[in-house]
C-alpha cells in the first residue's frame, strides 16, 4: 500500500512538472523578441491600431494624433532630461523646425517617467525648446521602440501620416541622417 501511494505521488509529480503550459511570449509592442526562451528575429513590427491614430497627450492635457498633422512631415523625438544624447540633439531639432516651419512639425515626447517629469520645466528653459512637448501613449512607444529601448529615438512620419523612418541616438552622423530623412520626406 505504501509503495502504491509512493508510486502515485512520484508519477503525479512527474506529470505536473512535465505538463506546464508554454511560457508566454516576451515582447515589446507586438513584435515578440522570444517565445519560450528562443529568439524570434523575423516577427513583424506593426502598430496595433492605424498609424494615423497613434497619439500623445500634451502637457496641457490635450490629445493629439499623427493624423492631426496630415500635410506636414512629423518628427517625434522620444527623450528624457537625464539623457546626454537627447540634450545634444535638441539644438539640431530646433534648427530643423526653423528650417522647415511650414513643412515640418517637431514634437518632443517625454519618456523619462514620473520621477523625471518635475525636472522638465527647468530643462525646457535651459534648452530653449520652442516645439511642443507631450507624453506618448503606450502603443506609440511600443510601435516606435520595438526591440530598442535606448533614447533618444526619433520617428519620422510623412505628409500622409505614414511611418517612414526611425533613428536611434544622436551624434554628427545621425544629424546628417536626420537632415536627409526630413529632406526626402518633405520632397515627396
Amino acid at each position: 500500500m505504501r509503495f502504491g501511494l509512493f508510486f502515485i505521488g512520484i508519477v503525479s509529480l512527474l506529470f505536473s512538472a512535465a505538463c506546464k503550459p508554454a511560457a508566454a511570449p516576451v515582447a515589446v509592442g507586438d513584435r515578440p523578441v522570444a517565445v519560450n526562451g528562443m529568439p524570434v528575429k523575423d516577427a513583424p513590427r506593426r502598430a496595433m491600431k492605424p498609424e494615423a491614430e497613434l497619439s500623445w497627450s500634451t502637457f496641457e492635457g490635450n490629445v493629439q494624433k499623427v493624423k492631426d498633422f496630415k500635410g506636414r512631415v512629423l518628427l517625434l523625438d522620444f527623450w528624457a532630461t537625464y539623457c546626454p544624447p537627447c540634450k545634444e540633439g535638441i539644438p539640431h531639432l530646433l534648427e530643423l523646425q526653423a528650417r522647415y516651419p511650414n513643412d515640418l512639425q517637431v514634437i518632443g515626447l517625454h519618456v523619462g517617467g514620473p520621477e523625471d517629469r518635475p525636472k522638465v520645466p527647468a530643462f525646457l528653459d535651459e534648452m530653449k525648446i520652442t516645439y511642443p512637448l507631450a507624453v506618448p501613449e503606450d502603443e506609440l512607444t511600443r510601435f516606435v521602440f520595438g526591440e530598442e529601448s535606448a533614447i533618444p529615438q526619433t520617428a519620422i512620419f510623412d505628409r500622409e501620416g505614414k511611418f517612414v523612418r526611425k533613428i536611434v541616438g544622436f551624434d554628427k552622423e545621425i544629424a546628417a541622417q536626420l537632415d536627409e530623412a526630413i529632406a526626402q520626406a518633405i520632397a515627396k
